[in-house]
């Protein structure tokens, strides 16, 4: 009797869509196949199902099982719009694309949160040791690029449970003449003082242009720059907005950690999070985190680490397929 050779099962299709670039490739698992990762510039393509197509086009038309895509923008059942690219997206879009009988849509934030339990733990490095840190507990992701979000991950017996939301629209706290000053600036200009003015790549940048309106000048820099004079100490206007940028998400991040209780650690993740770290704790975020009063210790007990992985989104994806 001849015996069959069992086929291999269909792989997932796992994409990342950011304002400029998407990510894609297959997954088998909770496992990215680096061998496959593919980006394409946005702006190049008509949408997110031409992309689709041309990368499952250029692979050989591989079978696909399930489709997840993780968008920066809210998601409102099947359908997801992102937020900085006049993009909507639909399961029915990626069934269709893929040619998958199962699709996803999830916010990029959530899908960060659904990787962090399959992340190198070398790729997590520690910012601030918590003192009382579990992690076997909630954990929170905190998104720093293009915009600012966060997304509480949670732990249950049917696996994790990772809540989306749009925080970076909240307001921005107000502790001291400067970010009173700032907010008014913010709120002049856009109409709110929202936490993604100050917590973002244009944040920096708004927060730069109010540094130098105080002094009396119409100066700019990119966020790029700030970054490059705020190291080498040529700007003290640079210095001044990494500083106020520092504060500002210690801020954040104290009154989440306190809301959301994140004993298994907060994890940055983006590239203006990844850009900062190094001025965290010179710069005075972990002053303005602690800085609560009688419930300074209390924050003590919080891990805080960065996300290095380029792909934690990809994994994300597929490990929410894989445990669906």
């Amino acid at each position: 009797m001849t015996v069959s050779a069992a086929l291999p099962a269909p792989a997932a299709l796992v994409a990342d869509i950011g304002g400029t670039n998407t990510r894609i490739a297959l997954a088998h698992g909770v496992t990215v196949d680096e061998s496959t990762v593919r980006r394409f510039r946005n702006a190049d393509q008509t949408g997110l199902e031409e992309i689709i197509r041309t990368f499952l086009h250029d692979l050989g038309q591989p079978d696909v099982g399930a489709a997840c895509v993780a968008l920066a923008g809210p998601v409102s059942g099947e359908t997801g719009r992102m937020t900085n690219l006049d993009w909507e997206i639909s399961t029915d879009l990626l069934k269709r694309a893929a040619g998958a009988p199962k699709a996803a849509l999830l916010n990029d934030l959530q899908a960060q949160g659904h990787a962090l339990a399959h992340l190198d733990a070398a790729k997590c490095p520690v910012l601030f040791a918590g003192s009382g840190a579990q992690e076997s507990c909630s954990k929170l992701v905190a998104g720093v690029g293009t915009g600012f979000n966060i997304a509480p991950v949670h732990p249950t017996a049917a696996g994790m449970e990772v809540l989306a939301s749009e925080t970076g629209h909240t307001d921005l706290p107000v502790a001291d003449e400067a970010s009173l000053s700032l907010s008014r600036h913010l709120t002049a200009r856009h109409g709110h003082a929202a936490l993604e003015e100050v917590l973002s790549g244009r944040g920096l940048e708004c927060t730069y242009a109010w540094a130098a309106s105080e002094a009396g000048s119409d100066q700019r820099l990119t966020a790029a720059e700030i970054m490059t004079a705020a190291k080498d100490g040529s700007d003290p206007r640079a210095t001044r907005t990494v500083e106020l940028f520092c504060a500002t998400l210690g801020r954040a991040c104290s009154n989440l950690a306190l809301t959301c209780l994140p004993y298994g650690g907060i994890y940055f993740t983006g590239g203006v999070a990844r850009a900062a770290a190094p001025f965290l704790e010179s710069h005075g975020f972990y002053a303005a985190f602690l800085d609560k009063g009688r419930f300074s210790d209390f924050l003590r007990q919080f891990p805080l680490h960065v996300i290095e992985d380029d792909y934690a989104a990809l994994t994300g994806c597929a490990s929410f397929l894989a445990e669906a």
